[in-house]
């Protein structure tokens, strides 16, 4: 029996963030995916019987559980210095850097490890971080650089960008995320009527406007939601409320401040920090566009949940942002930060003032969000190990 051991501890942290959530798709479709005479066990820092219990019920078909001796904290700073032991020889997936990354001998012991970067940004925009992420990252990759058999990244961009940070050889290898299974209308499966009525039913609890545009992220720069309430207090915008899909505020900015700097009137802008996967399928659905102004990501995966809505998509040229979209969305140029709230601002008038180019959008957009799903993910990871 062949055994595939993914890091599964971002499940357990107390903010288990998006890698929190990318770890458990994956590895259910890991599970799911795995070939004849192989199987998936699990790695956790040491914590409570109720966290083993809630990994292994989200992740049903798991061979097993191995259980550090290290809490999470202080098994995060050993495997920094690659001091904390693992499981033994074999194969060890990490959906993170969270790796017991050390020397190993792949070819007689049959170890490997593979770990997984989702982005750049502790590089280009350290300030997004406190100090002890951005030196745990950059350790940590540099422990890669070292030990890892393969390093995992979603996208070209994310590849070529970590290329000029450090060399990794042909190490590298783009394994892209998909949305997750329970992100579907309220209702799904059901008859039609009752489907209906719990649409209905939730539209109400959410009370969402009749028409929005819909954004995501925070107040932080990097993000540019503070760009797009600008743009809707550009002359000849279009003139509907905004709904952020995110937080308020982000330090001492608010957006009910940003929002009155931008001429716009008391609670034209809505703010949702935290919504189910229906409730969020439901929002990005009735949306007459979702914009995405990020200026850096190593994904966007906001944008593949609005295509597979039926969304038209309007986002920032940033490199992993025009790669996931595929030519589906509409691209607004992002450098030049005075001009950008303009710039958007002409994107929302120009997607929504015409008809045919939203419809258009539309279809790209759903056609685009068919080339991203787990199992092909799973299934290039299992490829992935067999191959090294």
């Amino acid at each position: 029996m062949t055994t595939l051991r993914v890091v599964v501890d971002q499940m357990a942290a107390p903010v288990p963030g998006g890698i929190g959530r990318y770890t458990e798709e994956l590895t259910q479709a890991l599970i799911a995916a795995a070939p004849a005479n192989c199987a998936v066990e699990g790695i956790v820092s040491s914590s409570s019987e109720a966290d083993y219990a809630s990994i292994e019920e989200r992740l049903p078909g798991l061979a097993s559980l191995y259980k550090t001796t290290l809490a999470r904290r202080e098994l995060s700073a050993a495997w920094q210095l690659g001091l904390s032991t693992s499981p033994g020889p074999g194969m060890i997936h990490a959906p993170g850097l969270l790796a017991p990354l050390r020397r190993h001998d792949r070819v007689n012991s049959g170890t490997q490890v593979a770990v997984t970067v989702h982005d750049t940004l502790v590089w280009s925009h350290p300030e997004a971080f406190t100090a002890t992420t951005v030196a745990w990252t950059k350790g940590m990759i540099r422990r890669a650089k070292k030990h890892a058999d393969a390093i995992v990244v979603p996208s070209h961009a994310v590849a070529a960008q970590l290329s000029e940070i450090v060399d990794l050889g042909d190490r590298v290898r783009v394994i892209g995320p998909a949305l997750s299974r329970t992100f579907q209308l309220p209702g799904a499966g059901l008859a039609g009527e009752f489907a209906a009525q719990l649409i209905d039913e939730r539209l109400g609890a959410l009370n969402l406007p009749s028409e929005y545009i819909l954004t995501a992220g925070t107040l932080e720069p990097r993000k540019g939601v503070a760009a797009v309430i600008a743009a809707l207090g550009e002359p000849g915008a279009p003139d509907l409320p905004l709904v952020v899909l995110g937080p308020d505020s982000w330090g001492e900015l608010n957006l009910a401040t940003v929002a009155d700097e931008a001429g716009l009137k008391p609670g034209r802008v809505q703010a949702f920090p935290t919504l189910s996967n229906e409730d969020l399928a439901l929002v990005m659905s009735r949306a007459s566009a979702f914009v995405y102004p990020s200026l850096d990501e190593g994904f966007g995966l906001p944008m593949i949940q609005a295509f597979q809505m039926g969304t038209p998509v309007i986002h920032s040229d940033a490199p992993a942002l025009v790669e996931t979209s595929g030519d589906a969305g509409f691209v607004v140029e992002r450098n030049d930060a005075d001009g950008y709230p303009r710039r958007l601002a002409a994107a929302l008038t120009t997607v929504l003032g015409d008809r045919e180019l939203a419809d258009r959008l539309r279809v790209y957009g759903s056609d685009r969000s068919r080339a991203f799903s787990w199992r092909d993910s799973a299934e290039r990871v299992w490829q992935l190990h067999a191959d090294l």
